[in-house]
């Protein structure tokens, strides 16, 4: 599978994202996600806003369901995503409610395995259960936690100390979610996880939730020419 680049768009307007969103396009982003933040800011109205915006490109809607799967799936395709998130910590009814729906509406779904205490065997759960795409994510609370950091030996917990297991333990492709340096990001398809997601720190402000300053444009740009590079070579 060649590489996709998606961008997070965890901000909390849907004004910030939409301008957010068209300057990751012209640097050669694949997907936009409507992050959990600019789901909970603006709801079914974010989502219907970059679709308008954007009619061709394929939306990810973060919604990170625990429960009600059918409804919020069936709610978020109306709106216009194309890619819905469910929790590997709902219940299996649920996640089972979020595949009938994805199968009904032509939606795909990202079964996401953050705070699993085995992520891996998270990871086949969801596979199990019929999710197209597996998220392998450490959460942002998770990562800055000093009892986690220390019990982690005094450094944060990475996607990537898991990364190649969960790869190996499913079929569907992986994405590694959860704080990835620059370097991170790109080394990502390396592992067998071809869909690589740009979020905080690299394109939104960990801290405030507003786009990161700076020439993000010619970061993206960046980005996106060396995950295509490092896989055709």
């Amino acid at each position: 599978m060649e590489p996709i680049v998606q961008i997070s768009l965890d901000l909390t307007s849907k004004e910030e994202a939409l301008e957010t969103a068209a300057i990751a396009l012209r640097a050669g982003v694949d997907w936009l996600e409507a992050g959990t933040p600019l789901i909970l800011a603006e709801g079914l109205h974010g989502v219907r806003a970059l679709r308008e915006a954007f009619p061709d490109t394929p939306i990810v809607a973060d919604l990170k369901t625990m429960d009600g799967g059918y409804l919020e799936a069936e709610m978020m395709a109306r709106a216009g995503a194309t890619h819905v998130v469910v929790m590997a910590r709902a219940h299996p009814a649920t996640i089972k409610q979020v595949v009938r729906a994805g199968k009904d509406y032509g939606l795909k779904v990202m079964g996401d395995n953050l705070g699993c205490p085995d992520m891996v065997a998270g990871a086949r759960m969801l596979e199990d259960l019929g999710c197209d795409y597996i998220i392998h994510h450490i959460g942002y609370d998770e990562r800055r936690d000093p009892e986690v950091i220390a019990r982690n030996g005094g450094v944060p917990p990475s996607p990537l100390d898991q990364l190649a297991e969960v790869v190996r333990a499913v079929s569907v492709p992986v994405q590694a979610v959860g704080g990835l340096s620059l370097e991170q990001a790109i080394a990502c398809p390396r592992y067998g996880a071809p869909l690589v997601v740009l979020g905080a720190p690299l394109t939104v402000d960990a801290d405030a939730f507003k786009t990161a300053e700076g020439d993000l444009e010619g970061l993206l740009r960046t980005i996106c020419e060396r995950i295509r590079m490092n896989a055709s070579a």
